[in-house]
C-alpha cells in the first residue's frame, strides 16, 4: 500500500535561512558587519558631543557664560512674543448685526464730566445750590449754575454732530446724597429742561456712565462704555467742563491713554467767579498729583478714589472693552505701553 506524503502541513516549521541577513562573504563564510553611513545623525551628535566636551576641558568658564547668554536671549525672545500676543487681541467691530450694539452708527464720543449730584424731589430749581449735595469747596453763589451750563454745553455740542453720542459720566459718589449718580443727575436736569430744545434730536442718543469716581476714570470709563453701546472706540472725543481743567484732560488724561491729540477736544466753561482763585489753586495741586501719578492709583488719589465709592459698587469694566483690559489693569508713572486700538 502506498503511503502518500504530503508537504503542506499545518504545523509547519519555520522557514530556513540558507545565509545569514546582512552582507555575507560566500568565499570565506563569514558575515560582514554592514557599515553605517558616514554622515548618520548618530554620528553627528557624538562628533558634536567631542567638540564640546573638548572645548569645555579648554575653556570651561567661556563655554558656560555662552550658553548662559543664549538661554537668557531665549527667555527674552520668548516673553516679548507672549507679551505682543496678550496685547494685541483681536479688534473689530460687529459687522452685520446691528442689534447687538444698539447705538452702532454713532462714531464720536462727547462726554460732560459731573461734579455734584441733584437731590431736589422736584426739577424746579435745576439752578439753586441747595438742590445739589455740594462740598465745602464748593459752596458758593452760582455754582449749581456751572453744572447747567456744562449739561447745556454737551446738549448743544451733540446737537450739531450727528455721529455723536452724547455720555454724562460719573458714579454714586457722596453717601449722604444717597445712591444716585452724578451721571443720573446731569441727564434728569436735561430732561427737566426739555434738552434745551434739543430733545428730538439729542434725547435718544444721550445716556449716561455711572461708576466713575474722579476725571482720569469720566475719560477711560465713558471710552469703555462708548466700546459697549457702539461696538466700535470713538474717533474723536470731546469732553466738557471747566475751562481750568482743560490741561489736566488734554495733556495728563489723554496723554496717559495716549489717545492722538489731533482727535481730542476740549469744550471748558467758567466757574464762579467768587470761586475762581480758590480753584484754580486746587486744580494745580490735583494737576500735581497726576503728573506723579497718572492712572490715580496710588497714595493720594486712590485714597481719595476710594472714598467717592461710599456703595461699594462694582465697576463692569473693562468687561464692555476687552481690548483695553490691559490699560484698566496698569498702574504706573509713565504711559501704558500695550495694545490700544486708536494708538
Amino acid at each position: 500500500m502506498r503511503t502518500n506524503y504530503s508537504f503542506e502541513s499545518t504545523n509547519s516549521p519555520k522557514s530556513f535561512q540558507a545565509y545569514p541577513r546582512g552582507d555575507f562573504d560566500l568565499e570565506s563564510g563569514i558575515a560582514k558587519k554592514s557599515r553605517k553611513p558616514k554622515n548618520s545623525p548618530s554620528r553627528m551628535i557624538k562628533s558634536i558631543g567631542n567638540r564640546f566636551n573638548h572645548y569645555y576641558k579648554l575653556h570651561p568658564l567661556v563655554l558656560i557664560l555662552v550658553c548662559l547668554s543664549i538661554g537668557i536671549t531665549v527667555l527674552i525672545v520668548l516673553s516679548i512674543s507672549e507679551g505682543q500676543f496678550k496685547m494685541m487681541p483681536t479688534y473689530r467691530k460687529l459687522e452685520g448685526n446691528v442689534d447687538s450694539y444698539p447705538f452702532a452708527k454713532f462714531r464720536n464720543l462727547v462726554m460732560v464730566a459731573g461734579h455734584s449730584v441733584y437731590t431736589s424731589s422736584s426739577c424746579e430749581k435745576v439752578d439753586k445750590e441747595d438742590s445739589w449735595y455740594l462740598e465745602s469747596y464748593q459752596k458758593h453763589p452760582g455754582q449749581a449754575a456751572t453744572f447747567v451750563t456744562h449739561i447745556q454745553k454737551g446738549v448743544e455740542i451733540a446737537a450739531n454732530d450727528d455721529e455723536a453720542l452724547l455720555l454724562f459720566s460719573g458714579g454714586e459718589t457722596r453717601k449722604d446724597a444717597g445712591p444716585r449718580s452724578e451721571a443720573q443727575s446731569y441727564w434728569i436736569v436735561a430732561e427737566s429742561k426739555q434738552w434745551f430744545g434739543e430733545r428730538d434730536s439729542v434725547r435718544s442718543r444721550a445716556l449716561t456712565e455711572e461708576h466713575a469716581r474722579d476725571s482720569f476714570e469720566n475719560l477711560l470709563f465713558s471710552v469703555c462704555r462708548f466700546r459697549e453701546l457702539t461696538g466700535a472706540y470713538p474717533q474723536n472725543i470731546t469732553v466738557v467742563g471747566y475751562d481750568f481743567k482743560e490741561e489736566r484732560f488734554v495733556h495728563l488724561h489723554r496723554s496717559a491713554i495716549r489717545f492722538p491729540e489731533s482727535r481730542f477736544f476740549y469744550s471748558g466753561t467758567p466757574s464762579t467767579q467768587n470761586s475762581k482763585e480758590a480753584a484754580l489753586k486746587g486744580e494745580a495741586l490735583v494737576r500735581t498729583q497726576f503728573q506723579e501719578d497718572p492712572y490715580g492709583c496710588m497714595g493720594s488719589l486712590w485714597r481719595k478714589k476710594l472714598g467717592r465709592d461710599p456703595f461699594h459698587r462694582s465697576i463692569p469694566y473693562p468687561n464692555g472693552c476687552p481690548e483695553i483690559e490691559g490699560l484698566f489693569r496698569y498702574c504706573g508713572t509713565v504711559p501704558y505701553p500695550g495694545f490700544l486700538p486708536w494708538a
